[in-house]
């Protein structure tokens, strides 16, 4: 069964950091010094990437991955001290914020401090040699899971970090362990810490089918979501990505969301976004700025966390290098005033406690949170259409929340807008939903 993740969850603000390049320092103490701003924008879970020490031995790029490490236990000399790390948490506590840091326990480095102490807790080849079971991973190798000792130690390492002040993990390629695994460490943390928060990296569809074919473990969303709180979208990212660019028509992604909904537990919650490190930046993606901008809000204001990887508030282009120092291009933050009324809309009780519905509309992707006695309607023009778009609302001036300028409906019509609107209605109203022949 389903974990007992509160309905909250769909609600959560995550912002993904890179400590090696997102200050001049590539440290801890820069990503504390932002924290302040960070905050102001509505933020409720810092996500600090591996923050551990990383392998050298065949390592990729000049200073090596991140998710290639050497010390489970241990912090990455190049980001500064546990003192550090310890103040960092302290900070974002202050600020009413919670940290989360990667959890990367399907491999290690070809040089982690386990491979001599313990060979037998790897994947080996025929002469005894610790592999991977990815081949284009060629800088790290594989834990062999299950192992009880192996698991014992996996587990205690959790419970030190919670101790120190770390509040959710999000875990890499959680698909590729076993689900006893993450059962008994959610368990097992609890234990120390109630509350932490789990979100699994779940992986891409065609990856799980990979991995069976081959005899390998893969395991589904649904056996995810029975020791996590949140998954990744990567189920459905290659629609997503395909509406993005302009190959396929928006209502492809919209079954998708509406095939999500039918098989996953009811409380299911996936992490919404339109970037992270593992893919290209939205304004690279998005034929014009302005879509880039549409699908950002829709993501924003679709059920479901939302995630913003550092840079985003800049409209980065590029996306850092894992394997060398890449610094954020921060320049003058001109998405920052958007992006926080997207975060504060993620708290609105709207979205808190009303009912999601993807409308039934193809010249623009539209959605309603509908409440008793109100509701917001967004408008994402991701198509990019000129001219006037039909909306399902009454004649009148309504308030476009993320702009605050007054947006005029007459005969069911409005300008398109240049990226989003979302507009508030006193009144419930009547909408033809989405529909898809899927269902």
């Amino acid at each position: 069964m389903a974990v007992d993740t509160p309905s909250s969850t769909r609600n959560l603000v995550i912002y993904e950091v890179y400590v090696r390049n997102h200050g001049p320092h590539g440290s801890f103490a820069d990503v504390t010094a932002d924290l302040e701003r960070i905050g102001r924008m509505g933020v409720d879970i810092v996500w600090l990437m591996p923050i551990h020490p990383i392998g050298q031995l065949n390592k990729k790029g000049s200073l090596g991955c991140p998710y290639s490490i050497s010390d489970y236990r241990a912090v990455n000399p190049e980001y500064g001290t546990l003192y550090d790390f310890r103040r960092l948490a302290e900070k974002v506590h202050a600020l009413g914020m919670r940290l989360m840091i990667d959890v990367v326990y399907n491999h290690t480095a070809h040089d982690s401090v386990l491979v001599g102490q313990h060979p037998d807790w790897f994947h080996q080849d025929a002469n005894g040699a610790p592999v991977t079971t990815v081949p284009d991973w060629g800088d790290v190798i594989d834990l062999r899971h299950p192992n009880p000792a192996l698991s014992q130690y996996l587990i205690e390492t959790l419970q030190q970090w919670a101790l120190l002040g770390v509040d959710g993990f999000r875990c890499d390629v959680a698909s590729l362990l076993p689900e006893d695994f993450w059962t008994a460490a959610r368990q097992a943390v609890a234990a120390v810490k109630p509350g932490v928060i789990w979100l699994a990296e779940a992986v891409h569809l065609s990856f799980i089918a990979d991995r069976r074919r081959r005899g390998l473990r893969a395991l589904s969303d649904s056996e995810v979501y029975r020791a996590f709180d949140l998954t990744y979208d990567y189920d459905i990212w290659p629609v997503f990505m395909a509406a993005v660019t302009g190959k396929m028509h928006f209502s492809r992604y919209l079954e998708m969301l509406l095939l999500q909904d039918a098989i996953y537990p009811a409380n299911y919650v996936k992490m919404r976004c339109v970037e992270n490190h593992d893919q290209l930046r939205i304004q690279t993606l998005a034929p014009t700025p302005a879509q880039a901008l549409a699908w950002t809000a829709f993501e924003a204001f679709n059920c479901g966390a939302f995630l913003l990887y550092a840079g985003q508030e800049s409209g980065a282009q590029h996306t850092p290098s894992l394997f060398d120092i890449d610094k954020i291009d921060w320049q003058d933050f001109s998405l920052q005033p958007w992006l926080t009324r997207l975060c504060a809309l993620k708290k609105d009780d709207l979205l808190t406690h009303g009912q999601f519905t993807l409308l039934d509309d193809r010249a623009s992707l539209q959605a309603t949170w509908q409440g008793t006695a109100a509701g917001l309607l967004g408008i994402f023009n991701v198509q990019n259409r000129a001219g006037e778009l039909a909306v399902p609302l009454a004649d009148g001036s309504y308030t476009d929340e993320l702009s605050s300028r007054l947006v005029t409906v007459s005969g069911g019509r409005v300008t398109a807008p240049q990226g989003a609107f979302i507009l508030r209605y006193a009144t419930p109203q009547h909408f033809t939903p989405f529909h898809s022949e899927l269902f």
